[in-house]
This record gives structure tokens, C-alpha cells and sequence, in this order.
């Protein structure tokens, strides 16, 4: 089931199956910038990343020696979330623990997603608390996928990503399994703008591990309207687009996927969050259109 909310600025429509956005609508520009999610290039407009972020080796966890079975970004983005509040211009989703969750993963859950609009802008707060008894690990990020371009007769090319300030950047490189390899390659060197190309991501997604950067903002060269991402509560950011595809991946992470040889358990993975029993983790990400 899809609910919508909106203001004179924004009209947002968000599924319960993944509590997924389908729609973000600009209404004074009448964009549509969110994905959506043509099969040709990738089915999906934005998928939540939980309990994992990226792919596990053997796609397994592991949890106090036992071994789980784990897809790649974990399975909040393939399940059922109940809407548990709705306003004017807000929603919130909330997926708890089950049978089905515990098989795979041994961790009683509350993993909350709301949605409020504020004129021009949209803050998803994600919130995870700790419903069992023991301390529990997980990683969490978004992968809001943005289309490029903005209008029907711009160019792919026409688009830039620019940082909030000048930097350096390395991408973490990941091999044809999905791995990181430790291997890095240069991206930018003292300066904030990475210019938009469509082989760009032809070695997977552009990952940057260590960004002092907290927010992106998505320009064009040929009209003045723009999109920005800020992701104050995240460390890592990943960037991407499949096959060529007419859109851009924004993605904050908390957490990344495993390293190729090197086995860990779930508590010892690359930026897992761990919460202490009825603890609560929040962390949000500011999306601002205009």
C-alpha cells in the first residue's frame, strides 16, 4: 500500500513494503526526481539498508558463532513495515522482529522510519531499538536513487555533484564479487565538484570510507534548480548508477560491505552500531529541493 503526504513544495508517496519512497515530487517546478524504477536499468526508487549494508562474505553472518544466512543490504528493503502514525506531513514506518526475522538474524528489533516534510525539504529519521536482552549489532544507510537529468532534453553530462567543502577523496574499490579488495583509486584532490559521466560507475559503486563532507547537492550546468543530500549522522558515502541508467545514488551509510578473505563476526564489522538492551540509535538524512 502506497501513502502520500505533501505541501505547496513537496508531494511525497512512500510504500509499506520497505517503507520504500516510490515519489518526490517538486511542485513549484513540477520535477519528479525520485527514480523510478524502470527494469531496463534497476527495479528499485529507494531501498533501506538493514541489517547489513553491502554484501557479506559467503552471504552469512555470523552472531556468536552461528552462521546466518544474509542478502546483500538485508532483507528491511524486501519487507512488509506497518504504518504506525501518519500527519499532514509526516508518516512513520515501524518493522519489529518476528519468527522470520530471528531465523536470520538473532536480534529482537523496533526499526522505525518516519518521513516529515519542512517546506522544501525532507528529514528521514531511521530509528532501531534494542528490544532483547543482549547487546545487538547492525549496520543501516539509504540508497535514495535521484533521476538525472532534471528536464527532457539535458544530458546526463550536464550534472555535477558538489561537496560542502574542498577535499580528498579515495574511493575503496570492490571486486566483481561485491567485496572490498583494499585496493583504492583517486577521485578528487582539494577540490568539491565530481562532474556526472555515465561510465562512471563501470567498476561498481564509487565508495568513500573517509569524507569530511556531510552534505552533496545535485547541480546542472543548464537550469538552476538543484537537489541536495546531507547526512549529518552517517560516515561513509556511497555514489552509483547501473548500466548506464539516467539517475544517481546518494547513499549515507553506516557500515559497508566485507573485505574479500577477511571473516568477521556481525559484532566486528566494518561500522556496526552496537545498542545495549532498550537502548535506542537514530540517525537522519536531510534531502532539500529547490
Amino acid at each position: 500500500m502506497i501513502h502520500s503526504i505533501g505541501n505547496d513544495k513537496i508531494r511525497l508517496s512512500v510504500s509499506e513494503h520497505g517503507a520504500e519512497m516510490s515519489s518526490l515530487f517538486d511542485v513549484p517546478n513540477n520535477i519528479e526526481h525520485l527514480w523510478q524504477a524502470d527494469e531496463k536499468y534497476w527495479p528499485w526508487h529507494a531501498p533501506v539498508l538493514f541489517p547489513v549494508v553491502g554484501r557479506c562474505l559467503n552471504d552469512q553472518i555470523e552472531v556468536d558463532g552461528v552462521k546466518y544466512k544474509m542478502e546483500r543490504h538485508g532483507f528491511a528493503r524486501r519487507s512488509e513495515f506497518q504504518l504506525i502514525d501518519q500527519g499532514p506531513e509526516s508518516l512513520r514506518f515501524r518493522l519489529s522482529s518476528s519468527p522470520a526475522t530471528l531465523a536470520i538474524y538473532p536480534y529482537q528489533f523496533d526499526f522505525d522510519i518516519s518521513y516529515q516534510l519542512y517546506d522544501g525539504s525532507l528529514t528521514l529519521t531511521y530509528e532501531v531499538v534494542n528490544k532483547g536482552n543482549t547487546d545487538m549489532y547492525f549496520q543501516l544507510g539509504g540508497h535514495p536513487a535521484f533521476a538525472v537529468p532534471f528536464y527532457p532534453g539535458e544530458q546526463y553530462e550536464d550534472y555535477y555533484l558538489e561537496f560542502d567543502r574542498d577535499t580528498i577523496l579515495d574511493r575503496e574499490n570492490i571486486n566483481s564479487e561485491g567485496y572490498f579488495d583494499t585496493s583504492v583509486s583517486h577521485v578528487l584532490n582539494g577540490t568539491n565538484i565530481l562532474p556526472l559521466e555515465r561510465d562512471m560507475f563501470y567498476k561498481d559503486a564509487i565508495i568513500f570510507k573517509d569524507i569530511n563532507s556531510r552534505k552533496v547537492t545535485l547541480r546542472s550546468r543548464q537550469n538552476p534548480h538543484t537537489l541536495s543530500v546531507e547526512f549529518p549522522d552517517f560516515e561513509y558515502l556511497g555514489l552509483w548508477a547501473k548500466g548506464g541508467g539516467p539517475f544517481i545514488c546518494i547513499e549515507p551509510w553506516r557500515g559497508c560491505a566485507d573485505t574479500a578473505g577477511m571473516p568477521v563476526s556481525m559484532k566486528y564489522k566494518e561500522g556496526a552500531i552496537g545498542l545495549a538492551p532498550d537502548d535506542k540509535f537514530q540517525a537522519s538524512i536531510i534531502v532539500t529541493i529547490s
